[in-house]
């Protein structure tokens, strides 16, 4: 009896450890992921993340391909897993946003933009915690991802106006009895291919004017910023479960390049915006135009600031900091070029040393207080800063300031730079890195500026500084700057979502947001109505 309790003493004693250890080995596993971490579980649960996710959406959830981490380049731990697509899901997701398009292409503008309405304020609710996610997965800093959030906000509540407002001439005929009209109707599935600088903004600007103009949508986020993908798609999909509409409205997929290459190929998808390299941009332009497709391409920038003698340098300053180092130099409108009239060069050199000296008690993790200075996204990032300023040293460029990495940190931090004494033209300033480097350039004239600021291959963002009415009204006209925004006495970056948003020449044409760039996420027919009895021929032919 004695032995009898002792065995089973000692096997609950037994099962306990073994319970104990299993537990322990669970949670030192789970542990490995930010998401089990009190200080990110909270917001990561709200948005309906877990420690594993599927990474496709077509009104279920699901996904068949490979296993990847989500890593937060402040640290480079991973923060969860996520379950990529495959083609084959690709496929299904088509299907799926076919079916849906039928249905959503037959309901009155208005109505669709009442949805809108309605992602706009879920989109309100989520604000923080989407915000948070951004910041943790990109490595903006909170108040950026807040903002990326709010500008998705700000573009739903911009397309719910444009609902009540397209646009369709009517136009006299020379016939009598007859009239000529203009039709706008939606093209069909409008496949979105985003990059990893802003996860969401990007979408959002797609999204919501895709849908008023009675599109649906097929999403492929960035590689490295898939729960951004997956927790946008889940705000989307309470609005759409809440109004009984099928989720091929939104449908997302986590995939690498096959996914693209198939969204690029597909005859199904009649127009492809794509946002990233020129490299790349090209390859997609190409692919797209081959099955005579459209695509709205945002690629490559290369900006330029141009500051004259007679500028305001108490804007110019803070603006030039600003533009070249917010972001950490990840932004498509971020500075790359500093064109400065020779008669305040060493004064605008001087007091741009000064701010970047305040940015690095600033440096931290992107979720501080007080922080304005994040990680670059990646660690190929930081080789490509390294790799751009060996061929500075090697053109004989001057660091002037900066040029270190934070080696200290666990992150991908590097030191926002400013480098001086290369010519305008030299292969290193015409070529655009992602990463914070300022090349500074000394101009003698306002012609000359113009010269420098067109003479590179991209043409995204310009602005200059200036208080004369004379170089103001040649910068932004004919013979001005030949870039897509042109902007006077503000940054580079920083566009408001009420204008068209895009550029010239190897940046790739396309635009988005704003004006009348909803016309390009639809077809036009012109409409020739013959209300008469007789049927007189144009240009007066006669045939009988």
């Amino acid at each position: 009896m004695v032995g009898s309790l002792l065995f089973r003493r000692f096997a609950l004693h037994k099962q306990f450890t073994i319970n104990h250890i299993y537990r322990r080995m669970v949670s030192n596993q789970s542990s490995k992921y930010l998401i089990s971490n009190s200080a990110y579980k909270p917001f990561l649960n709200e948005l309906g993340l877990e420690e594993e996710n599927l990474g496709v959406f077509d009104g279920k959830w699901f996904g068949n391909g490979e296993l990847i981490d989500s890593i937060n380049p402040s640290t480079n731990e991973p923060i969860a897993r996520i379950r990529q697509g495959t083609v084959e899901d690709y496929h299904r997701a088509v299907e799926s946003s076919t079916k849906a398009y039928q249905m959503w292409s037959n309901i009155p503008a208005p109505k669709r933009g009442d949805i809108v309405r309605q992602i706009g304020d879920e989109l309100r609710k989520n604000l923080q915690p989407l915000g948070k996610l951004i910041s943790m997965e990109m490595g903006k800093i909170l108040p950026e991802g807040v903002g990326e959030v709010q500008e998705f906000v700000d573009i739903c509540d911009y397309a719910v106006g444009l609902s009540r407002m397209f646009e369709g001439k009517v136009l006299p005929s020379e016939r009598p009895g007859h009239m000529l009209m203009e039709q706008w109707n939606p093209l069909g599935i409008i496949g979105i291919i985003s990059a990893f600088n802003f996860p969401c903004a990007v979408f959002g600007w797609n999204q919501a004017i895709a849908l008023v103009c009675g599109n649906v949508t097929l999403w492929k986020g960035a590689p490295t910023t898939p729960l951004t993908s997956i927790a946008t798609t889940k705000i989307v999909e309470r609005v759409l479960t809440r109004n009984s509409l099928p989720g091929g409205l939104s449908s997302m997929i986590c995939g690498g390049t096959d996914i693209g290459k198939s969204m690029c190929e597909d005859k199904r998808i009649p127009l492809v915006s794509f946002t990233g390299s020129c490299q790349v941009g090209k390859q997609v332009a190409q692919t797209v135009q081959s099955r005579f497709g459209k695509t709205i391409l945002e690629l490559g920038g290369n900006n330029c600031i141009v500051v004259m003698d007679d500028a305001d340098l108490t804007l110019a300053i803070p603006a030039i900091f600003f533009a070249a180092v917010g972001t950490a130099g990840q932004r498509c409108t971020s500075a790359r070029r500093l064109i400065i009239q020779e008669g305040i060069y060493d004064e605008v050199l001087t007091g741009l040393r000064r701010a970047y000296e305040q940015i690095e008690s600033r440096i931290g993790e992107p979720f501080e207080e007080n922080v304005l200075y994040g990680p670059l996204h990646t660690k190929q990032s930081v080789e490509l800063y390294q790799k751009a300023l060996e061929q500075v040293k090697k053109n004989g460029g001057n660091i002037f300031y900066g040029g270190k990495l934070y080696t200290e940190r666990k992150g991908n931090y590097v030191q926002p730079t400013i480098v001086t004494d290369l010519k305008h033209n030299s292969p290193i300033v015409h070529q655009e890195t992602f990463a914070p480097i300022l090349y500074v350039l000394k101009c003698k004239t306002f012609e000359e500026a113009v010269q420098w600021n067109n003479e590179v291959d991209q043409g995204l963002s310009s602005s200059i500084f200036t208080t004369n009415p004379e170089y103001l009204f040649k910068w932004i006209g004919p013979n001005g700057s030949d870039c897509g925004i042109v902007n006077v006495n503000i940054p580079t970056s920083g566009a408001e979502i009420g204008g068209a948003f895009g550029g010239e020449k190897h940046t790739g044409g396309g635009r988005e947001s704003g004006s009348d760039s909803w016309k390009q996420y639809m077809r036009r027919s012109t409409c020739t109505i013959n209300y008469s009895k007789q049927l007189p021929l144009a240009q007066g032919i006669k045939f009988a």
